[in-house]
């Protein structure tokens, strides 16, 4: 734990430096031009369909009874918008993840390795394909897990446990892989990510429930559909910002044990007397 403490402030450290913030920029920059001009083409039809359906189901008299056991009745009438939100959203998760993989985290390993860890060597055990790979299925499992679950989004207490879980589980499954990717071989990778994974789960609930925080901004009802473009702004700027904290953090950890790992192995003359 004393690790994750440490590879903690270290990452502090590292997103006040202006080279880390200036990373968020075009991440973000990207993602609202990108998702700008999906919701002008997208968002009034998406919600065309879903209130189309709901009325031909009847589904808003079950919805409308549903909602009234829990004192939520009046979410009924903005309940397709709310909706048509709450798919999008990990759409969005998915393109800040992408971005930030693609454009930060290269900078974010060569600032940790060239600031912290200049003598560690770059044995490249992971590629931009295996990256993408598994960004992609874990995603895929991710947003499975997102849409069996956001009915209980509808109940605040619920959402502080399960989105830092499904974020936990989404970060540490993609972080971790690309914090090693350049610096550790293959079998490091196995083994790391195998021997350390609580506590890289463990960094990955923390952040998660840091990235828990821009869905707060949907919990608005009425609100969050008049303001639903600010709003989508400001969470996916949030969404990159600590998508960036968690490379740093992830990438201090894993450089950090991997140093000591390399630290305890024999050195290239003394194999011979262990076989």
């Amino acid at each position: 734990m004393r690790v994750v403490a440490v590879s903690f402030g270290r990452a502090v450290l590292s997103q006040l430096h202006l080279r880390m913030l200036l990373l968020t920029v075009l991440p973000f920059l990207v993602s609202i031009v990108l998702w700008g001009v999906g919701l002008w083409l997208g968002l009034q039809p998406m919600i065309d369909w879903l209130h189309g359906w709901f009325a031909e189901t009847g589904s808003f008299s079950t919805t409308g009874e549903i909602l009234g056991w829990f004192g939520l009745g009046a979410l009924n009438t903005v309940l397709v918008p709310l909706m048509a939100m709450w798919v999008l959203l990990p759409l969005m998760i998915l393109t800040a993840l992408v971005f930030v993989g693609v454009m930060a985290m290269p900078a974010i390993v060569r600032h940790v390795g060239g600031r912290w860890y200049p003598a560690l060597e770059k044995r490249r055990g992971g590629t931009m394909l295996g990256s993408l790979w598994l960004a992609f299925y874990s995603f895929i499992l991710f947003a499975f897990l997102w849409i069996v679950t956001l009915p209980l989004s509808l109940f605040p207490p619920l959402t502080f446990v399960i989105q830092p879980l499904l974020w936990g589980w989404l970060t540490y499954r993609v972080m971790a892989y690309d914090a090693l990717a350049e610096h550790a071989s293959r079998d490091e990778m196995r083994s790391l990510l195998r021997r350390h994974r609580w506590p890289l789960l463990l960094i990955g609930t923390v952040t998660g429930a840091m990235g828990a925080a821009p869905t707060l901004l949907w919990l608005g009802g009425a609100l969050s559909v008049i303001f639903f473009p600010v709003l989508a702004a400001g969470a996916i700027w949030l969404y990159v910002l600590v998508f960036v904290f968690t490379g740093l953090w992830f990438e201090h950890y894993c450089l950090q044990v991997l140093a000591a790992e390399r630290g305890r192995l024999p050195a290239p003359g003394e194999l011979k007397d262990l076989n």
